[in-house]
């Protein structure tokens, strides 16, 4: 674990709740990091956030994107008895939310704090406390306060459309692994900020003038729609799918050659596999049928631009996420080989 820019940044970004439509303060970071760094950046009247990179050359305009929104919940309405029901936010994986802290914030600033249950919670009352399924329309959220009906959660200040976020419990353990919820899309954004700093602190430039882009509407789908105009070539960074009949593993970096939008350029997917071999690292060239990224985005929003996908080998996507520290240092290196040409 040799980057501790890359951990705490990773870690100080886990630390802000950030659910789609809810992101401002996970923005600020990233442009206070940018402006310590002598970059200049702007928020985009959607909130992502454009840091700009002058390269050797202006000759072609490049742009690398990772998201800053996560998945998360929203307040539905509230029920005679002071429970709340929600609709989620994004695909987070419902068997692995109930019993996880959350944070419920109102519109008027206050914060209150709560746990995700079932209707059938306790193995001693309910006959189907292990069958029932876990949807929106069998869980709420108990709150941490004295509240015995609608009435009492109103007086909080709480009504339908506060954001509600999980705790991502982070942890990094001694041998080097990464255990969070939102490392999608966390990590890469984090690996971002990392490769900021080295470029910063090193003095170096890309190749080419290069706009880094942080999403805020990722994980409903349109996150990288309206970004980085005029680009030649926009390489996203987002997890790494694990499991069935994929190659990648939590200490590889993916280079996904097709999602559910199709397939990535070619030459561009070829040239980050060449440079991939080039720069030693662990690798993995995979497909991912279930999955969309901020190019995808880019493209349906008619824009003309070479695309590609990479990033750490993620475990248990849109649930108890786990990588490893090397997974992230090699998609750094491979972010720096990709930008000086």
């Amino acid at each position: 674990m040799k980057d501790n820019f890359l951990l705490d940044s990773l870690t100080k970004l886990m630390s802000i709740d950030s659910p789609t439509g809810f992101t401002r303060e996970a923005a600020d970071y990233v442009v206070k990091v940018a402006d310590e760094l002598g970059y200049k950046s702007r928020v985009t009247n959607k909130g992502c956030v454009e840091v700009y990179m002058p390269g050797e050359s202006s000759d072609k305009k490049v742009g690398i994107s990772a998201h800053i929104d996560t998945l998360g919940a929203m307040v539905r309405s509230i029920t005679g008895e002071g429970k709340l029901r929600f609709t989620k936010i994004g695909g987070p994986l419902m068997s692995t939310v109930e019993g996880e802290y959350c944070r419920v914030y109102t519109r008027d600033g206050r914060v209150y704090t709560g746990t995700f249950m079932s209707d059938s919670p306790s193995v001693h009352v309910f006959d189907d406390a292990g069958t029932l399924p876990r949807d929106e329309g069998t869980m709420w959220v108990r709150l941490d306060e004295i509240v015995k009906t609608k009435d009492d959660v109103q007086k909080l200040g709480i009504s339908a459309g506060d954001f509600i976020a999980f705790d991502p419990r982070t942890t990094i353990t001694e041998k080097g692994f990464v255990k969070s919820r939102f490392l999608d899309d966390k990590a890469s954004a984090a690996c971002l900020l990392a490769v900021m700093n080295d470029f910063s602190k090193q003095g170096i430039k890309p190749k080419n003038d290069t706009v880094f882009v942080f999403t805020v509407f990722e994980e409903t789908g349109h996150g990288g729609a309206a970004v980085g105009e005029g680009l030649d070539e926009i390489l996203a960074l987002d997890m790494g799918c694990i499991g069935k009949d994929l190659t990648c593993t939590e200490y590889d970096v993916s280079i996904c050659a097709k999602d559910s939008g199709g397939p990535y350029d070619y030459e561009l997917t070829t040239r980050l596999i060449n440079m991939a071999k080039e720069i030693g690292i662990k690798y993995a060239v995979d497909i991912y049928p279930r999955y969309g990224s901020d190019v995808g985005a880019y493209w349906r929003a008619g824009h003309d631009a070479k695309g590609a996908l990479i990033g750490p080998g993620i475990q248990a996507s849109h649930g108890t996420e786990r990588t490893h520290v090397t997974a992230l240092e090699d998609t750094v290196a491979l972010v720096k080989r990709y930008l000086k040409g």
